[in-house]
């Protein structure tokens, strides 16, 4: 495809524009450069679609477009083939891309990859005087890393951190915590949490119902180790129901056999494990619970990153129960946005569980009303439309 138009380039081995956190992530930070009027290609992980293909979905003067590169294992990869792409071959078929594209991008923006695709893309920028920018989402724990704290990955994924992205011409920072390490060793250090396109986001009636007389959701995947602590929630939500004031948890993501080796034993009654959903049916599930509930351990890991699902429950107009990491506490204001637990404990977890249940109807509904306010305001992807503008105009300077 001929291109005449300055462009920036997306890359990674992710899934886009579905399929992973990472694919929500850059979903949000390409279409801040749409609204900033930036023409974006997303080259990802998947293996298709083989040419650039327009995405008419994100409001402003840019656009976005995107392609497969298949850098990415298959689902159904076996381990050595896995390894052997992530360790020894990433980054070189986007490379060979953007060797064939007719005019070099202004900017390349890596998300993903560990230390070998991010030297890759970082000696081909340097070849090429583009500049190249490195978005951050997490400190990882080996504990939650596939081969433990001396694994190979483990390993890669902190060299990406502590040596590839500092070389990097810009950093964004999905958190404080990572803006302020960053900006130690940079001067271009831009911060900005999970965003998505909240304005375009349906919004159902608030939920109006016979049962339960408090109906709480969980959306997403607790990750290796279970670093969303669900086994807590479950034992909270026992621990805090009674008859005369019924609790239900929903569980969307995990299958019921995985949310049972979770807890260590059966579900009790009051929760549900309602599996995989598919992506477009996952908003109306959320927004028919009248809390999300979140709870995280306070560890570096957690704070350097941040939760989409927290963003997303907002979004959805749907108030969060949660313990504070990250930077949480910039968003959550006890009896605002919804309600904060004092720690990650089941009992903490309980009684404030127990708070929220003796919350009368237009409690509920202001809290949903400033939940969505907050996204509006704070994780649509056009309030970041002119700093990331500017930030990315600046690294040409």
């Amino acid at each position: 495809m001929r291109r005449t138009q300055e462009w920036i380039a997306c890359v990674g081995p992710f899934l886009f524009p579905w399929g992973e956190p990472g694919s929500r992530r850059v979903f949000g930070l390409v279409g801040s450069l749409a609204a900033a009027g930036r023409h974006v290609v997303v080259a990802s992980g998947d293996a298709q679609p083989g040419v650039p293909t327009p995405m008419p979905v994100f409001d402003g003067p840019g656009s976005v477009s995107y392609v497969g590169l298949g850098e990415a294992p298959a689902a159904d990869a076996g381990l050595l083939h896995a390894s052997a792409r992530t360790f020894v071959t990433w980054g070189l078929r986007t490379v060979r891309w953007l060797d064939a594209q007719p005019t070099k991008p202004s900017h390349v923006l890596i998300h993903g990859g560990q230390a070998q695709y991010a030297y890759r893309l970082r000696r081909w920028c340097a070849r090429h005087r583009v500049p190249v920018v490195a978005d951050v989402v997490d400190w990882y724990n080996g504990r939650y890393v596939r081969g433990g704290p001396l694994g190979p990955l483990h390993v890669s994924m902190k060299l990406a951190l502590r040596h590839q992205y500092p070389r990097c011409d810009g950093i964004i920072a999905i958190s404080s915590m990572l803006a302020t390490h960053y900006g130690a060793r940079t001067d271009a250090v831009i911060q900005i949490p999970p965003t998505l396109d909240v304005r375009n986001l349906p919004l159902t009636a608030a939920p109006s119902r016979r049962g339960p007389a408090l109906v709480l959701v969980y959306a997403g995947n607790p990750g290796r180790n279970n670093k969303d602590l669900l086994a807590n929630v479950v034992l909270a939500v026992r621990r805090a129901h009674h008859t005369e004031a019924p609790i239900e948890l929903r569980i969307l993501g995990p299958s019921s056999d995985e949310v049972r080796a979770m807890v260590g034993g059966p579900l009790p009654d009051n929760v549900r494990a309602l599996g995989r959903l598919a992506q477009q049916e996952v908003p109306h599930a959320v927004q028919q619970a009248d809390f999300s509930v979140l709870l995280r351990r306070p560890e570096r890991a957690s704070n350097a990153g941040f939760s989409t699902k927290f963003c997303e429950s907002m979004a959805n107009g749907v108030p969060v129960l949660a313990n504070l990491t990250s930077d949480m506490g910039q968003y959550l204001h006890h009896g605002v946005e919804g309600l904060v637990c004092p720690d990650h404990s089941v009992s903490s977890l309980a009684e404030t569980i127990r708070v929220a249940a003796r919350l009368d109807g237009r409690d509920r509904a202001l809290l949903r009303l400033a939940a969505r306010e907050r996204a509006l305001k704070s994780f649509d992807y056009r309030a970041y439309a002119a700093a990331i503008g500017t930030f990315f105009d600046g690294l040409r300077d």
